[in-house]
């Protein structure tokens, strides 16, 4: 495994990095899933934070203070609803988030990154897709970077990601 890129189990709002990056909603309002997480342990000055962005558009991203986090700062990010029948480049619209939220980190020289599988849960992104884009991506970006964490919180995204992985040819 590339040692700059990092697949790890676990929760990513306990991750010592210089950014996080949150699987956000439009609204930027802290909902389900890591969404939750990351609002609920940054605090109320997150949600003060996010107010003051209104809102982001699916594929952008967006950046906040980590507050109450172990991580610096958080980059939100709106992953594709894949169960929108009416749209139509969810897979150029999940890209895009990577693609943004990196530009983001490397606009403020943010040099550690840990992102979650980005709307594989209630946007239903199937997770073969995830692997595929998250760690393309990645691949595309490490020069950049100190270290990218992608972070599995659940079995089934890990085993994934990491046969994707060790599937590629360097």
């Amino acid at each position: 495994m590339n040692k700059k890129i990092e697949i790890i189990k676990g929760d990513i709002i306990e991750f010592d990095v210089d950014v996080i990056v949150n699987a956000a909603n439009n609204y930027l309002i802290g909902g389900s899933g890591v969404d939750g997480a990351i609002h609920f342990k940054a605090g109320k000055e997150l949600d003060i934070a996010c107010q003051k962005l209104n809102g982001c558009m699916t594929g952008e991203a967006k950046i906040t203070p980590g507050f109450n986090l172990k991580a610096k700062y958080i980059i939100h990010t709106v992953a594709p609803k894949w169960y929108d029948t009416k749209l139509e480049n969810k897979e150029e619209l999940l890209r895009n988030c990577y693609i943004n939220s990196y530009k983001v980190a490397k606009e403020n020289n943010l040099k550690t990154i840990a992102f979650p599988c980005l709307g594989a849960g209630v946007y239903m992104v199937p997770i073969d897709i995830s692997a595929k884009i998250t760690i393309n991506e990645a691949l595309n970006n490490i020069d950049f970077f100190d270290k990218i964490i992608l972070v599995c919180f659940k079995d089934d995204d890990y085993k994934c990601y990491n046969e994707y992985f060790n599937n590629l040819k360097f």
